[in-house]
């Protein structure tokens, strides 16, 4: 009976958050002006799935995420930083912060970001970056989204000290 309860708490916490991820998406595909906070927003799911569950279960949720955004969200654009980026990132994460050692941790999230950002940039850069591509050079917009980058990771370190330290005892999965 235990396993049961158990496997019905994960299905159940999977399945809310699978639809809070659906509705953050949808609304970043709605609203240009929320789509980089929603994207944002969007990538913090899959920490809860990793921490409540695990490395596995992150993977399982980000694949079905996946998935289930390539059926359901009209505007399919919105799935190229979620797919790549964004939705994976909570994994990508929690592999390299095993190291433990801040420096090559970081080393390694920036390369991450240049890796998928970069390319990007070039050949998607006026679709995803608008005018920033034309008003600046690119070695200040690459430099620009590094640090917006950096803070981006510092905030998810934040929310999930939070989430573990203030949340997950009172919600008991």
């Amino acid at each position: 009976m235990t396993v049961r309860t158990g496997n019905s708490k994960r299905v159940a916490f999977n399945g809310i958050l699978l639809a809070l991820l659906v509705i953050t998406m949808y609304l970043a595909s709605l609203l240009p002006g929320l789509k980089t906070s929603l994207l944002t927003l969007s990538s913090f799911y899959i920490a809860l799935v990793i921490i409540e569950f695990n490395i596995l279960n992150g993977w399982i949720f980000y694949l079905a995420s996946s998935l289930l955004l390539l059926i359901v969200l009209p505007n399919k654009l919105m799935l190229i930083p979620y797919v790549l980026f964004f939705g994976v990132y909570g994994i990508v994460k929690f592999y390299i912060e095993r190291r433990n050692k801040i420096v090559v941790e970081y080393i390694l999230k920036i390369l991450y970001f240049n890796i998928f950002f970069i390319p990007l940039i070039f050949f998607g850069g006026k679709l995803f970056f608008s005018n920033a591509i034309d008003k600046f050079p690119m070695w200040a917009v690459i430099t620009a989204l590094e640090v917006v980058f950096i803070v981006y990771d510092y905030i998810y370190t934040l929310f999930i000290r939070y989430y573990i330290q203030k949340v997950k005892s009172k919600i008991k999965i």
